[in-house]
């Protein structure tokens, strides 16, 4: 029998799939807040410390969740929809040496390059001994960090977001707390101090990889996962890296685009700056359900992509892109229609309120084609097709900081042409992701045959997904 992603209506999937991880990611953006509070208690070079491995933290995060770890979702997800169980037993193993490896990266970074970056970024003194310290122990234990959103991934790729979404929003909670006590102390005791708030998300996530791993190992997916008697193949690394690997591309060109996007806002001055920070974080407050659409879709198109089905791969997509279209879309226009009432429940500056007006009236009414590229951003993560994500992200890249500079500097429109500029980056980027797939929808690559179900690589045909008494292979 074919996988239930292949049967079930695309709305209830996109729902049953999306809905956990949106709840997730809603969660740990008020760890961030409540987080940055505890660095504020900690004094003004703790804050300014965390601001400095901000950055490089939120890259690695967003590589294994939403770039690795969307390789390890989709190859995944293509193949349980080809009921290649024998290639989705194997991957468990795969993603794992993968995780261990990119945590290892992270960790050499921080120890050898990351003060250096840190100082690059103005840290000098007490708010950079703060920001060693903290990237120190936070990276140190990257390896917990890695393998919670890997194990997430396998099983979102599976089909379920329940498990890991129940898993995470738990220890998200238990996170807060936790961070409040070890960074501030509790009674006598005087706390870590910077430190406490690493040791939190390391803890927090090392036990929420322990009990989805506990979940992958029970046959949450319909097969018991196997550490031994495997060998590593280049082909399925391979499956997990052609994804993963662009997907982190993009990533880090989107942290690179804010970076760049915010000192060229920066050169107006503090009131400018201010300003622009108000507006973007309504843009911040919608990645979430961007994210958690998405991350469906990566699931939802990898199985009909794994079984051959193109038309279903490609309906999924447009389902979910609308969707996101239209609901961020409308959170923009209403912002756009009143824009200074949003920017007045921050600030009473009328300067700051101006330049947030600017910015809103600009770029608000587009974020409907932002979240229209980034839903199918991953959509296509799942048909492992990241070609025209990978060339949209570079062109918004270029087109925002270039386009902003020139059209300040050049054409004297200063920070109302910056806005313009990423504005129309916003609109290159969903209009260079979303056209190619609407005039060439995806399918079979040329000279590729539909997948053999349940064989890999000339071994014997395993049971079905419906069989939910798979045996581990002998060790």
């Amino acid at each position: 029998m074919s996988h239930p992603l292949l049967t079930a209506p695309i709305g209830i999937s996109l729902w049953r799939l999306g809905a956990p991880t949106t709840a997730v990611m809603i969660v740990q953006t008020a760890v961030a807040i409540a987080e940055t509070y505890f660095f504020g208690r900690l004094g003004t070079d703790a804050l300014a410390g965390f601001a400095l491995v901000f950055p490089f933290m939120m890259l690695m995060q967003m590589m294994a969740g939403g770039g690795m770890g969307g390789g390890v979702a989709s190859a995944m997800a293509r193949a349980l929809g080809g009921k290649r169980i024998d290639d989705a037993r194997a991957l468990v193993l795969h993603a794992l040496v993968l995780g261990l490896g990119f945590a290892m990266l992270f960790t050499l970074l921080a120890w050898t390059i990351a003060p250096t970056f840190y100082r690059l970024l103005g840290g000098s003194g007490t708010a950079l001994a703060h920001a060693e310290t903290y990237s120190d122990v936070l990276f140190t234990g990257s390896i917990a960090i890695w393998a919670n959103f890997f194990f997430s991934a396998l099983l979102r790729g599976g089909g379920d977001a329940a498990t890991p979404g129940r898993y995470m929003l738990i220890f998200s909670l238990l996170q807060v707390p936790l961070s409040g006590v070890l960074a501030l102390g509790v009674g006598s005791w005087q706390g870590m101090g910077v430190a406490g708030p690493a040791v939190s998300m390391v803890v927090t996530m090392g036990a929420a990889a322990l009990l989805q791993a506990r979940a992958l190992w029970r046959g949450k997916l319909g097969f018991v996962p196997a550490l031994t008697g495997l060998r590593l193949r280049g082909r399925l690394f391979w499956e997990i890296l052609r994804v993963g690997l662009i997907a982190s591309f993009s990533a880090l060109t989107a942290n690179l685009t804010a970076m760049l996007v915010t000192g060229l806002v920066g050169r107006f001055g503090i009131t400018a700056l201010a300003g622009y920070g108000i507006g973007v974080r309504l843009e911040f407050m919608l990645v979430p359900l961007s994210f958690g659409i998405g991350s469906a879709l990566t699931t939802l198109v990898g199985v009909a992509a794994g079984a051959n089905d193109w038309k279903r791969a490609v309906r999924s997509a447009w389902t979910g892109g609308l969707v996101a279209f239209f609901l961020i879309g409308a959170f923009g226009w209403i912002v756009a229609l009143l824009p200074e009432g949003w920017a007045r429940l921050f600030t009473d500056d009328p300067e700051v309120v101006a330049a947030t007006v600017s910015y809103i009236t600009r770029v608000a009414p587009f974020y409907c084609l932002f979240a229209l590229g980034m839903t199918l951003n991953f959509a296509s993560q799942g048909a492992g097709r990241m070609t025209a994500p990978l060339v949209a992200g570079v062109s918004r890249l270029v087109l925002a900081t270039s386009g902003g500079w020139f059209a300040a500097e050049r054409l004297g429109l200063g920070l109302d042409g910056v806005f313009t500029a990423i504005a129309g980056a916003m609109i290159t980027y969903g209009l260079m992701v979303a056209v190619p797939l609407l005039v060439k929808p995806w399918g079979p690559r040329r000279g590729r045959l539909a997948p053999k179900t349940g064989a890999s690589d000339g071994q014997t045909p395993l049971q079905t997904l419906d069989d939910r008494h798979l045996e581990p292979q002998p060790r």
